[in-house]
């Protein structure tokens, strides 16, 4: 690419595909000298906030139809553009999308649930705040890395890794939305895997101990956790209303997957929480696990210091003891709440199935009870479940 003072009679002299011949006097002008035809444009580099955004070149007219003069004027006020950070060659507007545009269309292809939606907005507009109105297309691998390193030491890695998913997923949504956007800059990162949960075994002799230390809706709270393995999403935002004592559920109206879940109550369970809903009568609350100094109005937070295990652990709990308890794999799952894997697991109903996995909850539950016999005290629902 050569560099030379251009002049009409130089222009003439050209050989036809000899290439690119630069102006000295206008800056980004240059000759293509094509195989049949030479044409003037223009090329520089778009940069933003000090970044450089792309190289970017523009046909100005071939020299047979307009004079050097005239090129270089027109170069000059296409070169003030992209000075200015402006892309000549940009589409129209509507091609640029924006991350936040791009948010908004994201959570708008599907339900989410209300945790999700939340959680995508804070990432976006909390810690993304100064890139949700820049034109995906206009965020660089390098720039993404820049944001990712300065929230992991601000942050921690945690909080990091959250926030370039929610990108990651924003910007594959803007992909399929705007066809200049290439690749995800995000796949540069190696965004490590969450590390697998680390959980003891429970010694459920000591865990009935401990759990009958605790104030009469905290115990019921933990040990429905542990009969149910439930999420804690699904099990705290349980009303009064959703235990149906007639058919023998416990209606989880909260699921990760979507929908609701019907869980078949064991004996022992629906004589607890029969007891539980009569003795809550006069607090006139409509939650199942009422807390008068809760804003929400019931347990938002069940976990007992570091001697009872949190929410998750129990599902992990439940999961090992059905295993335990004989449960089959598919049957164990769908108590969880959880899809069955492959084609076939999507033509599986579970509310369709309530009976059928009745005797797989009753098996978890008298797996449960039975380390009973290992507390001294025990408690008296066993007269109702007999009753039963």
């Amino acid at each position: 690419m050569a560099v030379i003072n251009l002049t009409e009679a130089r222009i003439r002299d050209l050989e036809p595909g000899s290439g690119i011949w630069r102006d000295e006097q206008v800056k980004g002008l240059m000759v293509i000298c094509h195989a049949t035809t030479k044409t003037y444009a223009v090329q520089g580099d778009v940069r933003r906030n000090g970044r450089h955004i792309r190289t970017v070149r523009v046909k100005i007219d071939r020299v047979d139809r307009i004079g050097l003069r005239e090129a270089r004027n027109k170069a000059k006020a296409i070169m003030s553009q992209i000075q200015s950070g402006v892309d000549p060659t940009a589409k129209p507007e509507e091609s640029g999308v924006t991350i936040a545009q791009a948010l908004d269309i994201h959570l708008g292809e599907k339900p989410f649930r209300e945790a999700t939606t939340e959680s995508y907005r804070y990432n976006v507009d909390h810690y993304l705040a100064r890139y949700r109105n820049r034109a995906v297309t206009d965020l660089s691998r390098s720039e993404v890395c820049d944001i990712y390193d300065r929230l992991r030491d601000r942050c921690g890695q945690t909080t990091a890794t959250c926030v370039m998913r929610t990108l990651r997923a924003v910007i594959n949504t803007a992909m399929r939305m705007d066809e200049t956007i290439a690749s995800n800059p995000v796949s540069a990162l190696r965004i490590p895997n969450p590390k697998r949960r680390e959980v003891d075994g429970l010694d459920l002799g000591a865990w009935w101990t401990l759990t009958e230390d605790l104030p009469p809706i905290r115990r019921d709270v933990h040990r429905a956790m542990l009969l149910t393995g439930a999420r804690r999403s699904s099990i705290l935002q349980v009303r009064r209303d959703d235990v149906d004592f007639e058919k023998g559920v416990l209606i989880f109206n909260h699921m990760k997957t979507g929908g609701r879940m019907l869980f078949p109550m064991g004996t022992w369970l629906a004589a607890m929480l029969k007891d539980r809903l009569e003795h809550d009568v006069p607090l006139n609350s409509p939650w199942l696990w009422p807390s008068p100094t809760s804003e929400c109005g019931h347990i938002t937070e069940p976990k007992q210091g570091p001697d009872l295990p949190s929410p998750h652990e129990y599902r992990h709990h439940a999961r090992t003891m059905f295993i335990a308890a004989g449960v089959p794999y598919a049957e164990s799952a769908l108590l969880l709440g959880q899809r069955l894997p492959g084609a076939s697991g999507g033509y599986v109903h579970a509310e369709h199935l309530v009976e059928h996995l009745r005797p797989y909850a009753q098996a978890l539950e008298d797996k449960v009870l039975a380390a009973r016999k290992q507390v001294a005290a025990m408690p008296r629902i066993e007269e109702v479940r007999d009753a039963a």
